[in-house]
């Protein structure tokens, strides 16, 4: 591992990501038996001191760098084909390739690296960067170092039209700390112009789960959250037991995709298809509840029986076009670990294999009665993922909270599956609560068809019903320049004590940005980072057309309306065009002092005597 200081970096920042990867394989991987199977080590971490060079405003001193850090992996390369330098296993092969991470600059001194004529093919297959401004200059003072990026960007761009790209087998993830990095444009980061997803993309820190945060542009290297995310995908993906270090590229961008997208997102695959049906539930009358088709589950306590409970959804028919989905969410954990566990279930039992009984779990609630139901279930677990917990008492998304739970699948996505099964395996009275449903995706989402325009005169207002869906979700596909910032009101009164309070999550598809918004209650500010000034517009112009989507997770046994409504915040778009051009308004006075010079010397040499000029200030 190669970590690249940014401009006037050091690299001694390379410290806080070396502290967590060493305290995660000593705590967990070491003792995981499928993980050293799998071929996870150690990483050993190296660094480039480069003095502290000013990167970002001179094109020679990158392209210098960037060749010297081939010659740099070359060497280390090296060291571990020399036994008397390094202490390896025999039976491994000896690496030939090295991963990068690199902060701000550094992460294009990285891309720069494919470019040089001393690059060595298939020496770097994985690179994550940190705030690096990819898609433009930072600053362009220097012309070098603006040939230099339209030089960088239009090799990879041409890379990936080739039909044996040289970049085929390279994985790039670019993330990115949002409004509070005040020194590098998030904008600028985006890869969407420069390479197609199925090889990288970007997104930002408050979309991966547990961070959900945005940082500066120094915190984005020592966050505690992030360092923990950005370290677990790197063992993800490492292989020592492959010369190249890292799994195919194909599924290392599955990893990547698992462990940075909050997991709503389309191209994150769900894994419960790769499953097999290892658990074999029995059921009767008394041990379980069967709902009728279309009906909600909603238990607002766990435990009630103080014994092990299943509650049964029946999966309904699958129509032409069909738009519903299954929601299921709680305040647990879904896993066997958890007092709640979620099972699509089919009522087809394959036969026992020659080897005995062909499942590893045999859940039998049937309490020995002979009118009995039995279920062939796959565990849902591995499709959950975490949503901020969203209470009474909550204030942030990253508060120090047990997360919410999340499932959904799309009902074309269960045609194989008759029954989803919800066990409450709580032996005493909890407040955990669960609510699972099936809704329809059509009627519960809301698109405003409304000009920008319109939209800044009078803004957007809608009234969500009472009989409403647990999730719902507004799109406002107008809503996507980078400069506008919005103002959110949300209101409702639940007739009711409610299980949780509305979660809302303001995302957009491309790049991944979701920012989440718990116990709203009132007014949000929403800005966004879609379509910018001077920035190449991306390959898939498709998604710039889906603009801003918001998503609130609500109460459904509520009963109660809730009234959305957004306006322009004219002083927060007036906050975001200072900050992204603050530099042009510091030059300001200079333009106007440069023209008073010029009126006068025009007039010296009109008239032979300098004009007079008088300013109050």
């Amino acid at each position: 591992m190669l970590f690249i200081p940014g401009n006037a970096g050091s690299y001694k920042q390379v410290r806080s990501l070396a502290a967590e990867a060493a305290n995660y394989y000593h705590d967990v991987l070491q003792h995981d038996a499928q993980a050293q199977q799998d071929g996870k080590r150690p990483f050993d971490f190296f660094s480039v001191d480069f003095n502290e060079d000013i990167t970002a405003f001179h094109g020679q001193t990158l392209l210098d760098q960037a060749e010297y850090l081939n010659e740099a992996v070359a060497y280390i390369l090296s060291l571990y084909h020399n036994p008397h330098r390094s202490l390896r296993d025999e039976s491994l092969p000896d690496p030939k390739s090295v991963m990068l991470v690199g902060h701000s600059m550094g992460g294009i001194v990285a891309r720069t690296m494919f470019t040089m004529h001393n690059y060595q093919p298939n020496t770097i297959n994985t690179i994550i960067t940190l705030s690096a401004p990819h898609a433009r200059a930072p600053v362009s003072f220097d012309q070098d170092i603006v040939d230099t990026y339209q030089n960088i960007n239009e090799y990879w761009r041409n890379s990936y039209a080739l039909d044996q790209s040289p970049l085929d087998h390279v994985t790039l993830v670019s993330i990115v700390g949002g409004g509070l990095d005040t020194v590098v444009p998030s904008d600028y980061a985006s890869l969407t112009s420069l390479m197609p997803e199925s090889h990288g993309f970007t997104v930002f820190t408050s979309t991966i789960p547990h961070v959900w945060t945005g940082m500066d542009h120094l915190a984005i290297i020592w966050c505690d959250q992030l360092r923990k995310a950005v370290i677990k995908a790197l063992f993800d993906v490492a292989d020592v037991k492959q010369p190249t270090q890292t799994i195919p590229r194909e599924e290392r961008m599955r990893h990547f995709r698992r462990r940075f997208l909050t997991g709503l997102e389309p191209s994150v695959k769900k894994a419960l298809p790769e499953q097999e049906a290892k658990m074999l539930l029995s059921l009767d009358d008394q041990s379980s509840a069967i709902l009728s088709i279309g009906e909600r589950l909603s238990l607002r306590q766990l435990g009630s029986s103080a014994k092990t409970e299943a509650h049964v959804l029946p999966v309904p028919s699958l129509i032409e076009k069909d738009t519903r989905k299954l929601s299921v969410l709680t305040n647990q954990r879904i896993d066997e670990h958890g007092p709640v566990q979620v099972f699509l279930c089919s009522s087809h039992i394959p036969q026992a294999g020659a080897g005995g009984n062909a499942y590893a779990i045999n859940l039998d609630l049937s309490g020995g009665s002979s009118g009995f139901m039995r279920l062939s279930c796959k565990d849902a677990a591995s499709d959950a993922i975490a949503l901020p917990a969203s209470t009474s008492g909550s204030e942030f998304a990253f508060d120090d909270a047990s997360p919410f739970t999340y499932i959904e699948y799309a009902l074309k996505d269960l045609s194989d599956y008759q029954y989803v099964a919800v066990i409450d395996k709580a032996s005493e009275l909890t407040d955990g609560w669960v609510v699972a449903e099936f809704s329809d995706s059509a009627k519960s989402t809301i698109t405003v068809k409304r000009s920008l325009r319109s939209l800044m005169l009078s803004g957007m207002h809608r009234i969500l019903p009472a009989t409403r869906a647990m999730v719902n979700e507004i799109r406002i596909p107008r809503v996507h320049s980078s400069l506008l910032a919005y103002t959110l009101h949300i209101r409702q009164k639940c007739k009711s004590e409610p299980l949780f309070q509305p979660l809302l999550r303001q995302y957009i598809s491309e790049p991944y940005e979701s920012k989440f918004f718990p116990n709203v209650r009132g007014d949000v500010n929403i800005n966004l980072h879609g379509v910018s000034p001077y920035v190449p517009p991306p390959a898939n112009a498709a998604h710039t057309k889906d603009g801003l989507s918001l998503q609130i997770w609500s109460d459904p046994t509520c009963n109660a309306e809730m009234e959305v409504a957004l306006d322009i915040d004219i002083l927060g778009s007036f906050g975001k065009l200072y900050m992204r051009y603050r530099t042009v308004f510091a030059a300001f006075p200079l333009v106007v002092v440069a023209l008073v010079l010029r009126k006068q010397f025009k007039v010296y040499d009109a008239t032979g005597r300098f004009h007079e000029i008088s300013m109050t200030i």
